[in-house]
């Protein structure tokens, strides 16, 4: 496992998290767009970056 796939990874459940706790909060749909988005692409950056694909 790399050390920036490992990054993007976290990262990205870092900011499903987030998405998550906005919305038990009520915060705004763009906002939780926003985070859902940017969580997906950290995840799929970071898996797609494993050496397992090669």
């Amino acid at each position: 496992m790399n050390g920036l796939s490992t990054v993007f990874i976290v990262l990205g459940l870092f900011l499903l998290g987030g998405l998550y706790s906005f919305w038990k909060q009520g915060m705004g749909k763009s906002v939780l767009v926003l985070l859902g988005i940017g969580s997906a692409m950290c995840l799929v950056a970071g898996i797609l970056r494993l050496d397992v694909w090669n």
